[in-house]
């Protein structure tokens, strides 16, 4: 019993049929997910402002010295 469609046929079949509803064929563009593929300043404030992170990273001396700075 020889079967043309094997498992490789059912694994391109499925993928080709799961997109075929969705009308719109070309890949939509994600944001970068990586922080070292941020190459400008100002995308990597807007992404951590997103994520919660504090940038530019401040050491913990500097903020010590900052603090004893706001208390006096």
């Amino acid at each position: 019993m020889t079967d043309i469609r094997g498992r490789a046929w059912r694994l391109v079949n499925n993928k080709r049929n799961k997109h075929s509803d969705m009308g719109d064929f070309q890949p939509k563009f994600t944001k970068e997910k990586r922080w070292k593929m941020l190459y400008t300043r100002s995308h990597k404030i807007t992404r951590a402002s997103q994520l919660g992170i504090e940038y530019p990273q401040i050491s913990r001396a500097v903020a010590r010295r900052n603090a004893l700075d706001e208390i006096d």
